[in-house]
């Protein structure tokens, strides 16, 4: 059997679904000004399932600042890989402007979110060190990890106890081997909406020694008095050794960058390979990423608007008697039992009866029988949109209950 053979007849846990989810339940098409409602299928739909924390992905300051960028630039400039060819006074006026946002002394701008994070964890560790983790870190993180040729220790998901019996194991190895150990946690996490318990954390590296690498890709521009992200919110962003935040949610753009010392920014910056073979982050999004941070370091009003539909949507949501688990940020999870057939008659009922579109989370990404309806908030929604939503939720757990979804995937697997 030669490569072309294997993928043809094994797509992998979320691909043997493509027969029937492609296109609607995966890789579905929103169209349209990105707004609290889109397109989807030629119909109009309220979306709850975009990462556009403060609207800023149409605000009018935005989209001039977008278009001045690309007519004065074009998309190739600059052209080549920062440490080559790629360098821009801009690329460094955002670096600064942006470290000095997240309280940090230096910043590097990146290409790209997800593999920047791979990146970082790449260039930081050798096969002497000990990495110790979250155990429901993004998967960049993980892949990251995968180039790692030394020892990692996973921690239950925000358990400081098991955090410590991890450090525990690390601090035994280093000593023997002369390395060092890297935390690596979240700010926000993307899935739970629950903050990581970074001030717990910081709490250790007294004891143990370690250097802590955040991804903060949920929180900054959402958390803290200023956006600066979960560190802030914390109060212990000094104690974040390496800031790492995404373009991908409250910028509303694309690319990342990570903030440290000015004597690990330029260790980065000579030894993520991500950035030194590759191209620069184009100066159109540079421009409009200027514009944007200028907006939420200007405009605390937008954060404000994020947190009255975020406290509306879930007091609402517990009001009426759903687990929305344990979140303290904007990412709001709305738990439900069923199997993945319920889940696809659930998700079709309110997509094509209510005319709501959310994110849906099913096995293989968590447990079988669980069914997480994933909403994200943002300063575009309105509280109408709110009421709207647990109203026809009410409805949708009722269906559940009564097993009308489950008739209707006993019906489709007949049929």
């Amino acid at each position: 059997m030669n490569i072309m053979d294997k993928i043809s007849t094994r797509l992998g846990p979320l691909g043997d679904h493509a027969h029937y989810a492609h296109g609607y339940y995966a890789y579905p098409r929103l169209e349209g000004e990105i707004s609290n409602t889109m397109l989807f299928n030629g119909k109009e739909k309220l979306v709850w399932s975009l990462n556009n924390y403060l609207g800023l992905a149409n605000h009018p300051e935005v989209r001039q600042a977008d278009n001045e960028g690309t007519i004065l630039y074009g998309l190739a400039y600059p052209m080549g890989a920062r440490m080559m060819s790629g360098n821009t006074k801009l690329h460094e006026e955002f670096e600064q402007k942006i470290a000095d946002y997240v309280q940090k002394e230096d910043a590097f701008l990146l290409n790209y979110g997800y593999q920047g994070m791979v990146s970082i964890i790449d260039s930081l560790v050798d096969r002497q060190d000990v990495i110790v983790y979250d155990a429901e870190s993004h998967a960049c993180i993980l892949d990251g990890m995968r180039l790692h040729l030394g020892k990692r220790f996973v921690f239950k998901h925000n358990n400081i106890e098991d955090c410590e019996k991890q450090l525990e194991r690390a601090k035994k190895i280093v000593k023997e081997t002369n390395g060092a150990i890297l935390v690596i946690t979240e700010g926000v996490f993307g899935m739970r909406g629950d903050q990581g318990k970074l001030k717990e954390i910081v709490a250790l590296k007294e004891k143990y020694n370690f250097s802590l690498l955040v991804d903060d890709a949920h929180g900054i521009g959402t958390m803290g008095k200023t956006g600066a992200g979960t560190g802030e919110e914390q109060g212990v962003q000094e104690g974040i050794d390496f800031y790492f935040g995404t373009f991908a949610k409250s910028f509303a753009g694309i690319g990342a960058f990570v903030a440290s010392t000015k004597k690990a920014i330029l260790f980065l910056k000579y030894n993520m390979r991500s950035q030194i073979f590759a191209k620069a982050l184009p100066m159109p999004m540079v421009f409009g990423a200027l514009k944007r941070l200028e907006l939420m370091r200007s405009r605390p009003e937008l954060r404000e608007k994020l947190w009255e539909i975020t406290h509306s949507l879930q007091n609402g949501l517990t009001d009426a008697g759903f687990d929305i688990g344990n979140t303290d940020s904007p990412v709001t999870p709305v738990y439900l039992n069923g199997t993945l057939g319920e889940a696809t008659a659930l998700v079709k009922d309110l997509r094509e009866n209510h005319q709501i579109f959310c994110s849906v989370v099913v096995y293989p990404v968590v447990p079988k029988g669980m069914i997480i309806l994933r909403l994200i908030p943002t300063a575009v929604h309105t509280l109408e949109d709110v009421e709207r939503t647990i109203a026809v939720f009410e409805q949708i757990r009722g269906n559940l209950n009564s097993g009308q979804y489950k008739k209707q995937e006993e019906a489709e697997a007949t049929f």
